[in-house]
């Protein structure tokens, strides 16, 4: 991924997303495009139409914090999209993060993370990295997504959304699902621009998938912090989960997240019931439900 494409057609997606009526801008005679025009995008951010032809042609090396700020603003960015702007600018000034690049090795979880994650008893807890692999569940984590670690998607929540049919199934809403998959994607792929699994993965879905490759186009990110989504297990049914993610200190580059459903509903009898199944002899899950480590960046 060219850093200096990936700020040009992220500024120009931006640019089209917002009208002028959104602006605050008037508008009369007849437009060619819905979105903004350059000139506007340069007058609502005070820089010359000049420079900013400049910096939506991907020279965001050498632009300040404030143009930065300043286009945000012009561009309403809500605090993703802002994030990945400042993530572009790092990489075109060769700002390294080398804390986030381990990459010649095998990733283990520590024993006091599998620990943890055991401890967590009444909801589906796993560990994932930036580009959705899944790292180390709990036991009921690793029931909840036996399709995604025992199927096509080879234990990566992307490829099992894109490559494996189950998950319209086990993905009620998804086309949901597979925005917000290429909205994670596509954050990271701002974040660490040099990750070459994350290359690799990228080319696999735009390959295999028109659904993907349509969505990875739109240049759409988000955070994933919290929310409620739906899932339909093969095994339980129906569940209506909450889930909050926590990004782990230890583990540059990491992030905990945990599943739990509201006391009494049914949704937390199902997934007891999906939890009684994981405990019988059947389901077979070694070192606690952990998948197998992994490469990790």
């Amino acid at each position: 991924m060219d850093a200096r494409n990936e700020a040009r057609e992220f500024l120009m997606s931006r640019r089209a997303n917002l009208t002028p009526e959104e602006a605050g801008l008037p508008v009369s005679g007849h437009r060619r495009v819905t979105g903004l025009r350059r000139g506007e995008v340069a007058m609502l951010a005070d820089v010359s139409p000049e420079y900013y032809a400049k910096i939506e042609r991907g020279q965001l090396a050498g632009v300040s914090d404030a143009v930065l700020e300043s286009l945000v603003r012009a561009l309403q960015l809500d605090e993703a999209e802002r994030e990945h702007l400042f993530d572009l600018a790092r990489a075109a000034n060769g700002a390294a993060r080398p804390v986030r690049r381990r990459r010649s090795k095998k990733w283990v979880p520590r024993d006091s993370l599998i620990r943890a994650l055991d401890a967590i008893a009444f909801g589906p807890a796993f560990v994932r990295n930036g580009r959705m692999d899944v790292l180390a569940t709990n036991a009921l984590g690793r029931a909840f997504y036996d399709e995604v670690l025992d199927g096509p998607g080879q234990g990566n929540l992307a490829r099992y959304c894109f490559l494996d049919e189950r998950a319209k199934a086990f993905y009620p809403h998804w086309e949901a699902a597979a925005d917000i998959t290429v909205s994670i994607l596509r954050t990271e792929a701002g974040r660490d621009p040099r990750d070459k699994q994350l290359h690799d993965l990228i080319g696999e879905l735009s390959t295999c998938s028109d659904a993907f490759r349509t969505r990875w186009g739109a240049h759409n990110v988000r955070r994933h912090g919290s929310g409620t989504k739906e899932f339909h297990h093969h095994e339980v049914g129906d569940l209506t989960l909450t889930y909050e993610g926590l990004e782990l200190t230890a583990e540059p580059g990491l992030s905990l997240l945990i599943y739990t459903a509201e006391p009494g509903s049914p949704s937390q009898e199902r997934l007891q019931l999906l939890a009684n199944l994981a405990a019988t002899p059947a389901a077979g899950p070694t070192r606690g439900g952990h998948p197998t480590p992994t490469q990790e960046g």
